[in-house]
């Protein structure tokens, strides 16, 4: 694995909380950090060790509970402004997706590995030892739905943004995580990207 990884920076942290936001329950608010534990973020609505089967899972009946693989979603700024300009607005902020975490400077940052780390914090630069503070997997990209169109929609005024939404973030809607290592996340944190470790071929 080389040690030329790429580097980004923090840029926001937001959380979801019951009551915290009159356009959907998943919207998030922002916050001055983030203390994660191995749950995710505790008294965020996505927090918790597992999660129940659903709609994203059609070869299961609904209710199972499963490993909780969305404790947290990242978004990109860029990736943002791009699907503004498609649903013709002049900004998106992220915590109209439910964001956690908006992260800068990670080309094509929907498109990053499956099974890839993001490392928080610390000075080390992906050189060496971590001497961060948090560990979050890449668990999937994270495919764009209604739900997050509605809250666009209620946001704007726009009825029509709950469907052109959808369409306007493929392959731009973001990731979602889990957490690997626990610890705080402010704005302003260092972030670098580990690719999964290929396996040696024998």
């Amino acid at each position: 694995m080389t040690d030329e990884r790429a580097k980004g920076v923090v840029t926001g942290v937001f959380v979801a909380r019951d009551g915290s936001s009159s356009l959907h329950g998943f919207v998030t608010v922002p916050a001055a950090a983030l203390t994660l534990d191995h749950a995710g973020i505790p008294g965020d609505l996505h927090a918790g060790l597992t999660r129940r089967s659903g709609p994203r899972e059609p070869w299961l009946p609904r209710g199972l509970r499963l490993r909780n693989d969305r404790q947290l979603s990242a978004l990109c700024p860029v990736e943002l402004a791009e699907i503004a300009g498609r649903l013709d607005l002049p900004t998106l902020p992220p915590e109209w997706l439910g964001a956690n975490l908006l992260i800068d400077g990670l080309p094509d940052f929907s498109r990053i590995a499956p099974g890839s780390r993001l490392a928080f914090g610390g000075d080390w630069g992906g050189k060496g030892r971590f001497d961060g503070r948090a560990i979050l997997r890449v668990e999937a990209y994270n495919m764009p739905c209604r739900r997050a169109g509605r809250a666009v929609a209620a946001a704007t005024g726009r009825k029509g943004l709950e469907f052109a939404f959808v369409k306007a973030a493929a392959a731009l809607r973001g990731l979602v995580l889990s957490v690997d290592l626990a610890g705080p996340i402010a704005p302003g944190d260092a972030v670098v990207l580990i690719p999964p470790v290929a396996p040696k071929r024998g």
